[in-house]
């Protein structure tokens, strides 16, 4: 299945204003009528190992700064797929994400019922810490994404 970048929607920018990176990677499945939180929920419902094994290093090197990992609890009301909290859900878009010191996150995953399914990661640095955290990680943002996107296909798998 092949996973497309795509310019991110420019009304993307509305979901975190002032942001400071942002790109899009697009995925056609075979099932119309797909809606947003189930494609969300395939995406991050399971991740591969070698993923799996990037985030505990990554939890590892931030622990030091302070930064969230993904497992503090959440105010009551607000769910969680996979490490992040929903921000909104419509039929056709959902918001993940979080606000942390050192930058803000938003995955916008957007499905409008034709089969397309787009991953659009929007970012607000705050600080040197998070242009830092965001230089290291774009090349692994690059691979992670593509990867987890393919997961929206029929089956989640």
């Amino acid at each position: 299945m092949i996973v497309q970048s795509v310019s991110p929607d420019p009304g993307c920018n509305a979901l975190l204003h002032g942001t400071t990176f942002a790109d899009a990677y697009r995925v056609q499945t075979s099932e119309s009528g797909l809606d947003a939180i189930t494609a969300a929920k395939r995406i991050m419902a399971r991740r591969s190992r070698w993923i799996d094994a990037l985030l505990v290093f990554r939890n590892i090197l931030v622990a030091p700064f302070g930064l969230k990992d993904g497992r503090q609890p959440l105010p009551e009301g607000i769910v969680r797929l996979g490490l992040f909290p929903v921000v909104s859900q419509e039929p056709d878009r959902v918001v993940l994400g979080f606000d942390d010191r050192h930058l803000d996150f938003r995955l916008v995953v957007d499905a409008p019922g034709n089969g397309d399914v787009t991953g659009t990661t929007l970012i607000r640095t705050h600080n040197w810490l998070g242009r830092t955290y965001l230089a290291i990680v774009l090349p692994f943002h690059r691979i992670i994404v593509p990867a987890m996107l393919r997961r929206a296909r029929l089956g989640g798998g």
